[in-house]
C-alpha cells in the first residue's frame, strides 16, 4: 500500500500531470491538516501517518470480533496478496452506536464521520509496516491510487528500454578468441614463501676416517653359535668413542621399582561339628496308633477349623480354571482392542560357509523332524539366464553338497550330502527322517540314507557344550577344531536312472502318504507296511513322475554296462546298501505329461500340491532328552519291508487323486493322476486337465496348501498371491493387487489359521494376517540386502518357534517368531473358517449375477435381431408393393395409349367416309 501511496505522488510530480490533479492534492492535504487543528482543539491524539508523509493512512487495531462483523478475518477473508477490503460507512456506524466506546473505529470517530465517500478502504497490513495489523485509507484519491494504480510515462520508457535490453541479448554474438596476455603478480608468492618449512637448526656434520695402511685390507667373519652363549642371547653394547665427547644434560630422577606391601589376614570361622541323622524311608504307624489318632480331639479340632476354608478352595476350583494363563489373554485383550502388540521377527541365528557356500544360492532349507535344532540347506551355483542354458556343463565345476547346521554350533557344519549335481529341492522321509530324496539340476531323483550319522547328530548339543577352554585340555581342543573343520561325508544310496528322468531340473518333491500306495494305472491300494515308499517330482519338461521303492532287487545289468557305470559313479565301502539295487536303474511307475486342449499347448510345471500330503513325520514315544549322550540304534524300516500280493491289497476310493500344479508362466492346473485305456490304443493315458486358471504374470514359485484346511491353497508368482478353495471354479477367494516389489516365495504360519510369510526380491518379508487386513501386510521386516530364496517355519517348543529364511548370497537366517505372531487368539480357526465361506458365497452371488447379465444380453440381442430382421421384410414388402405399383402404372399407360391410338384411328375413318 506505501509503495502505490509513494507512486502516487511520483506521478504527481511528473511533467505530464494536470494541474487539476494537483490542486485536489492540495485540498485534501488542507482539509487533512485542518481535520488534525481540530482534534488538536479537543485534546484527541493524532492516529495519522502524517509524521512519515502518509496523512490519509490510519493504523488500526481490529479484534477477532470486529473481523468476524465486517467479514475481513485474517487469512480467510484477507490475505498477504489480497489484502484490501470495502466496508460500508454506514456498518461502521452502526457499530459505533451499538459498541459505542468498545468498537475499534472509536479512536476515529471523527475522521469516519467526516469521510466523504459511502465505502472506506481497510488494508490488512501483514507485516505490520504501521504498527497494526490493519489500516484504513481517509482519501478517495489515495485509494483510487491503491485499487488502479496509475502507469507514469517514466515508467512506460523503463519497461520499453528492459524490452529492448532483452531483445538485445537475445542476438547471437560471434565468437571471439582469447588473447594471452602476461602474469601479473598480485603478492601471491610472498604467501608461498611465507608457508613454506625452512630449516632454522644447523645441520651436523660428521666425517669418517680410516688409517690409510687398512684401505683394501681383507676382512675375515667368524661364526658364532648362539647356544654357546648364556641364555641364547648375544648384546651388542654400544661403546664410548674416545674421539668425541659429547656434553649431556644431567637431571636427578628417583624411580620406585619395589611393589607397595600390605599385611592383611584371614580368619576362618570353625563350628563346632553336631551329629545329624537323614531318615530314607517312611515310618509306619501301627493300627493301634492310627485308631489313636484318627479318634483324638485335636484332629477333631483340627478338621473343623480348615473345612470352611477346603468348602471355599473347592467351591472357586470348581468355578473357574486354575491353569487359566492370565498373561496371555491379557496380550489378546490389547491386541483385540486396538493396540500395537509386539510384532517382530527376532535374529536368532546366522549360518554361513566360506568355503562351500561361495557364490552359491541357497535353494531348499527343511529342519529335522525329529532332532531338536537341526537344519539341513541345498545350494546351487547362481548363473544368469545364459548359462542356465547350460547348466550340465557348469554344474561339475564345483562339488555339490546338502549341509548340515547345529543351532548349538553355527560355526562348523556338522554334516554334508554328495550329490552328483546341484541339488534344486529335497524332502525327508516321513516314516524314517534318515531317508532324504532330493531332486537334481539334470532331472534325476537321489537318495541318501544317514542312519550311521544319526548319532552325531544327536549328540551336536552335547558335544559343542563340552568344549571349554581350559589350560588343562588345550591339546584336546585342537584336535576338536581340525575334525570340525572338516565335517563327515556322507555319499548318495541311489541315483535314477538319467534315460528315464527328468529332461529339465527337478524343481519340486514329496513323499506320498504312509497309508495308501498307487499302481502303474494310477489306482490306490492300502500300504499294509505302513511306510512312505513312493515320491512325486514335477519338472518344467512338462511332466510329472511318480517313483516307487520296490523291495526286491531288479535284474542285474550287464557287465559292460555296470562297468561303464562304476566308472562315473564310484561307491564306497562305507555307502549303505539301503538302495543299492535301485542306483542307475531306477524308474518312474507313472508318468503324466501336462497337455492343454489342443495337441500344441503344454504346460511346464513348477510347483505340485496334492490333497493328500498332509502326513505327520513318527517320533518315538518318549521324546530322549537333549542332553542324552547314547542314542539307541534302531535299523530303517526300508531295510524290513516285506513283499505283498497287488491282488491281495484293498483298493481305496475314498483317497483323492486329484492334484493342483503351478505352471512356469504363471498358470493354476487342476487335474488327476488316475489313468484310463485309451479306446483307441488300448493303453493308459493320463487325464487331460480339468480347469486352468490365468491369475500370476511370472513363474509360480510357492503352491502350498494350508496346514489347517485341506482344501485351500496359497499361489505365489510376480508380484501377487492368491488363496483358492478347490471345488470352487469361480477363481481365487483371495487375490492381492501388484505390490511394489517382487514375490519369491511363501508359507503358512504353523500355528496360526490366518497368518502366512512372503519373502520378496528387495531382503523384505511380507507378514499377511487374513483376519486384520487383505488389501496389505500387518507388518513387514528387512532381513537382507539380497533376495529371499527360501522360507521355512519350524516348532522347537510350544514357548519358541523359529522361521529359516535364506537368501541369494548363500546366507541363512533363523529368525525367531514372537507370541503374537504363534500364539493363536480366540476362536481363530472359526473365524477363518467362516471369512473363507462368506468369499466361496460372494464368488458364487457374483458369479449368478454375471450369469443373469449373460442371459440379458443374450435376450436384448435377440430382441434386437428381430427387431432388424421384422424391419428389413417390411422394408421388402414396401419395395416389392412400390414395384408392383409401377409395373401396374406401366401397364395401365401403355392400354391408354394403345386406347387413343385405336380412336385416333376411328375418328380418321368416319372424316374420310364424310369426304365421300
Amino acid at each position: 500500500m506505501s509503495e502505490n501511496l509513494i507512486s502516487s505522488e511520483t506521478s504527481s510530480k511528473g511533467p505530464k500531470t494536470s494541474a487539476k490533479k494537483q490542486k485536489g492534492e492540495n485540498k485534501a492535504k488542507e482539509s487533512s491538516k485542518g481535520k488534525r487543528t481540530q482534534l488538536g482543539k479537543k485534546d484527541e491524539v493524532d492516529l495519522s501517518m502524517a509524521g512519515i508523509g502518509h496523512p490519509e493512512i490510519f493504523p488500526l487495531f481490529f479484534t477477532a470480533k470486529t473481523q468476524e462483523i465486517f467479514n475481513c478475518r485474517v487469512d480467510e477473508d484477507v490475505t498477504e496478496e489480497n489484502c484490501f477490503k470495502f466496508i460500508k460507512k454506514e456498518d461502521i456506524i452502526q457499530d459505533l452506536k451499538t459498541r459505542a466506546t468498545i468498537s475499534d473505529f472509536h479512536p476515529v470517530k471523527k475522521v469516519v464521520l467526516e469521510y466523504p465517500g459511502e465505502e472506506l478502504l481497510v488494508v490488512f497490513d501483514a507485516k505490520f509496516q504501521y504498527g497494526q495489523n490493519f489500516y484504513f485509507v481517509a482519501s478517495e484519491e489515495a485509494k483510487e491510487n491503491f485499487v488502479k494504480p496509475p502507469e507514469t510515462a517514466e515508467e512506460k520508457e523503463e519497461e520499453e528500454k528492459e524490452e529492448e535490453i532483452r531483445e538485445e541479448t537475445l542476438e547471437i554474438h560471434p565468437y571471439k578468441p582469447c588473447i594471452h596476455k602476461p602474469w601479473v603478480s598480485l603478492g601471491s608468492e610472498k604467501e608461498v614463501e611465507e608457508e613454506s618449512v625452512k630449516e632454522s637448526v644447523k645441520k651436523i656434520k660428521y666425517m669418517i676416517s680410516r688409517v690409510r695402511r687398512k684401505f683394501g685390507a681383507p676382512i675375515t667373519f667368524t661364526d658364532k653359535n648362539a647356544s654357546h652363549v648364556k641364555d641364547s642371547y648375544i648384546e651388542c653394547m654400544s661403546y664410548q668413542e674416545k674421539t668425541f665427547s659429547i656434553k649431556m644434560l644431567e637431571k636427578d630422577v628417583g624411580i620406585q621399582m619395589v611393589p607397595k606391601i600390605r599385611e592383611a589376614s584371614t580368619q576362618t570361622k570353625w563350628t563346632n561339628p553336631k551329629n545329624a541323622a537323614t531318615q530314607y524311608f517312611p515310618r509306619q504307624l501301627s493300627n493301634k496308633e492310627k485308631e489313636e489318632s484318627l479318634s483324638s480331639e485335636k484332629l477333631k479340632e483340627f478338621l473343623t477349623s480348615v473345612h470352611l476354608r477346603m468348602e471355599i478352595a473347592l467351591q472357586q476350583n470348581e468355578i473357574m480354571n486354575a491353569f487359566f494363563d492370565d498373561w496371555k489373554a491379557l496380550a489378546e485383550d490389547e491386541s483385540s482392542s486396538g493396540g500395537k502388540p509386539d510384532v517382530c521377527l527376532k535374529a536368532y541365528q546366522t549360518l554361513t560357509d566360506l568355503h562351500y557356500l561361495k557364490d552359491r544360492t541357497i535353494s531348499c532349507v527343511c529342519w529335522h523332524p525329529t532332532i531338536y535344532g537341526i537344519i539341513a540347506v541345498s545350494a546351487r551355483k547362481r548363473h544368469s539366464y545364459k548359462e542356465q542354458v547350460n547348466l550340465s556343463d557348469k554344474s561339475l565345476l564345483q562339488q555339490s553338497l546338502i549341509l548340515f547346521w547345529s543351532s548349538f554350533d553355527p560355526i562348523h557344519p556338522q554334516l554334508m550330502l554328495e550329490c552328483p549335481e546341484d541339488i534344486y529341492c529335497f524332502q525327508f522321509s516321513p516314516s524314517d527322517p534318515n531317508i532324504i530324496a532330493g531332486g537334481c539340476i539334470n532331472g534325476q531323483v537321489v537318495l541318501w540314507d544317514i542312519s550311521q550319522r544319526e548319532e552325531k547328530l544327536q549328540n551336536a548339543k552335547t558335544f559343542a557344550d563340552g568344549i571349554k577352554i581350559t589350560a588343562v585340555n588345550m591339546p584336546s581342543l585342537m584336535q576338536v577344531q581340525q575334525s570340525n573343520t572338516e565335517p563327515p561325508l556322507v555319499r548318495c544310496c541311489a541315483v535314477s536312472s538319467i534315460q528315464y528322468s527328468h529332461k529339465k531340473p527337478v524343481t519340486d518333491i514329496h513323499w506320498l502318504p504312509d497309508y495308501f500306495k498307487d499302481n502303474r494305472m494310477g489306482a490306490t491300494f492300502e500300504n499294509r507296511a505302513e511306510i512312505c515308499v513312493q515320491l512325486v517330482t514335477c519338472s518344467p519338461d512338462c511332466s510329472i513322475l511318480f517313483w516307487d521303492i520296490p523291495v526286491t532287487k531288479l535284474p542285474e545289468q550287464p557287465s559292460s554296462e555296470k562297468v561303464r557305470e562304476e566308472e562315473f559313479f564310484y561307491m564306497s565301502r562305507d555307502v549303505p546298501d539301503t538302495f543299492k539295487h535301485l542306483d542307475l536303474c531306477w524308474k518312474p511307475l507313472i508318468k503324466i505329461n501336462l497337455c492343454g486342449s489342443g495337441a500344441s499347448t503344454e504346460y511346464g510345471p513348477v510347483r505340485i500340491s496334492l490333497r493328500e500330503l498332509h502326513y505327520h513325520y513318527k517320533t518315538p514315544e518318549k521324546v530322549p532328552s537333549l542332553n542324552t549322550l547314547e542314542v539307541p540304534t534302531r535299523e530303517s524300516p526300508y531295510t524290513e519291508m516285506s513283499t505283498s500280493s497287488s491282488k491281495n491289497l484293498k483298493a481305496l476310493e475314498s483317497i483323492s487323486t486329484s492334484f493342483s500344479v503351478g505352471t512356469e508362466d504363471g498358470e493354476i492346473v487342476y487335474s488327476d493322476w488316475k489313468m484310463e485305456i485309451d479306446s483307441d490304443s488300448a493303453k493308459p493315458v493320463s487325464w487331460k486337465h480339468t480347469q486352468k486358471y490365468t491369475i500370476h504374470t511370472e513363474t509360480i514359485t510357492t503352491l502350498q496348501r494350508s496346514p489347517f484346511f485341506k482344501d485351500i491353497i496359497l499361489s505365489i508368482g510376480g508380484r501377487n498371491f492368491a488363496i483358492w478353495k478347490e471345488e470352487v471354479t469361480n477363481g481365487p477367494i483371495l487375490q492381492s493387487s501388484c505390490s511394489a516389489g517382487r514375490y519369491t516365495v511363501g508359507q503358512w504360519s504353523l500355528t496360526r489359521p490366518g497368518i502366512f510369510f512372503l519373502g520378496r526380491d528387495d531382503g523384505n518379508i511380507d507378514i499377511w494376517d487374513i483376519l486384520k487386513k487383505t488389501h496389505e501386510p500387518s507388518h513387514f521386516q528387512n532381513i537382507s540386502n539380497s533376495m529371499i530364496t527360501f522360507i521355512s517355519p519350524w516348532i522347537a517348543s510350544p514357548k519358541q518357534h523359529f522361521l529359516a529364511a535364506s537368501d541369494d548370497l548363500g546366507v541363512l537366517h533363523v529368525l525367531e517368531i514372537c507370541q503374537t505372531l504363534s500364539h493363536p487368539s480366540r476362536n481363530e480357526h472359526a473365524n477363518i473358517l467362516d471369512y473363507f465361506e462368506r468369499e466361496v458365497k460372494y464368488l458364487k452371488y457374483r458369479e449368478q449375477e454375471f450369469q443373469e447379465y449373460q442371459e440379458f444380453e443374450a435376450k436384448t440381442e435377440l430382441k434386437q435381431s428381430w427387431r432388424h430382421r421384422s424391419m428389413t421384410t417390411l422394408q421388402k414388402t414396401r419395395e416389392e408393393m412400390e414395384e408392383q405399383e409401377n409395373a401396374d402404372y406401366t401397364v395401365f399407360l401403355d392400354l391408354e395409349k394403345q386406347l387413343l391410338m385405336d380412336l385416333g384411328q376411328v375418328k380418321g375413318q368416319e372424316i374420310l367416309s364424310s369426304d365421300a
